[in-house]
């Protein structure tokens, strides 16, 4: 089931096997660092437990399965690949259900680490060097 909250569209789904080119620009950011708001989720979703903390631990960590397959069923359902549903997702959904991923990804490393965001950005850092051009240049 897609999160209540995700962006709904009742536009046609693209003809195509990828998403299209919107034209758009990325929305301004709200000036939160995004490490702070995934704290902020974090400390929500701690208070709302009624679970052990382990428990709660490791269902943050199934929940990335949960997400995951939204996302397949997002892009299935944006290129019509199952005849009995058609098109019955957009390229906005497949869009919103990968945040939904990146989001709880964060919440997940979060949970593990205090230090999440310098895990995070010491392995992306690794990732980067280990592929032509995706490093940033040094100044």
């Amino acid at each position: 089931m897609s999160d209540p909250l995700a962006p709904s569209s009742a536009e046609p789904a693209p003809a195509v096997n990828c998403p299209p080119d919107s034209g758009r620009s990325p929305a301004p950011s709200s000036g939160t660092a995004p490490w702070d708001t995934i704290d902020g989720l974090m400390r929500w979703l701690d208070r709302e437990s009624v679970l052990p903390a382990e428990q709660e631990r490791l269902l943050r960590f199934l929940k990335l399965s949960e997400e995951a397959g939204e996302v397949a069923q997002a892009v299935i359902g944006a290129t019509g690949q199952n005849p009995r549903k058609g098109h019955s997702h957009t390229w906005d959904d497949v869009q919103a259900e990968l945040c939904d991923v990146i989001v709880t990804a964060m919440v997940a490393l979060r949970t593990l680490t205090p230090d999440a965001q310098r895990v995070f950005e010491g392995h992306l850092r690794r990732v980067a060097g280990r592929v032509p051009g995706a490093a940033p240049a040094s100044p």
